[in-house]
């Protein structure tokens, strides 16, 4: 028995997944899967008139949802580090703008969100209408940061693809020799996975700031999906992060 037991808790799938709820990354997107499962499930359950049930499942998305606020607070600082960061590296001057603008977008975004968190918990109160206020333009940074990282994984799909169009081309020199511009197609193909896997992230995400400033309609089983899908793409990057 005590083998048994050995073999799972040693496991390394264990392992590795105790490494990845070590970061906080992981922990966040772990939440948030669960909470938008959570979004969709009650709104199923609502449907078919499971009045408790849906309640019960509202009240969970609703408590992970101020909890992962609550894992964000310092956050904006990162994004703040990472638009300064940008305004030094050396790109093509379309990515770099966007870099930096969605960086700035996610700083106003989760800036904002802490004072939604803050008047949700009655840290601060906010007049209704100052509260609708300020949640309004956090999801306007929202969707401002998501649209600007489309088109930042828009315009790198290009150079990338003309990058790698070049690297094939047997008469292109400038790269060096062959073992050299085999290496550099590796990397290329590599960056262009990353960059879809990304993209497909950001053409779903969209959707959710779009829907709560009431631009789209998308109810809360389709949210719910959307945002459960994105948020598992996410940990899929971040547990290939954390095996490395």
């Amino acid at each position: 028995m005590a083998a048994v037991a050995s073999q799972i808790v040693l496991n390394p799938v264990v392992s590795q997944s105790l490494k990845l709820w070590s970061t906080t990354v992981g922990r966040d997107k772990t939440y948030r899967a669960v909470q938008y499962f959570a979004r969709f499930f009650a709104w199923w359950l609502l449907r078919r008139g499971y009045t408790v049930q849906g309640a019960r499942w509202n009240n969970l998305k609703s408590s992970l949802g101020s909890g992962r606020k609550l894992m964000r607070l310092f956050k904006p600082l990162e994004h703040l580090q990472a638009a300064l960061r940008a305004t030094q590296a050396s790109t093509s001057p379309g990515e770099q703008i966007t870099t930096i603008a969605r960086q700035l977008s996610y700083f106003g975004y989760l800036t904002y969100d802490m004072l939604v968190w803050a008047h949700s918990i009655r840290f601060v109160t906010f007049t209704p209408e100052t509260a609708r206020k300020v949640n309004k333009i956090s999801q306007r940074f929202w969707l401002a940061g998501i649209l600007f990282s489309i088109t930042n994984g828009l315009l790198k799909t290009g150079r990338l693809a003309n990058e790698a169009k070049a690297l094939r081309d047997p008469t292109e020199k400038s790269f060096g020799d062959d073992g050299v511009k085999r290496a550099r197609l590796s990397a290329v193909a590599t960056q262009r996975a990353t960059t879809r896997h990304q993209l497909v992230i950001d053409l779903l995400d969209v959707w959710l700031p779009a829907t709560g400033l009431g631009l789209v309609n998308l109810n809360d089983g389709v949210a719910g999906i959307f945002g459960l899908i994105t948020s598992l793409l996410a940990l899929q990057s971040q547990w290939s992060a954390v095996s490395k």
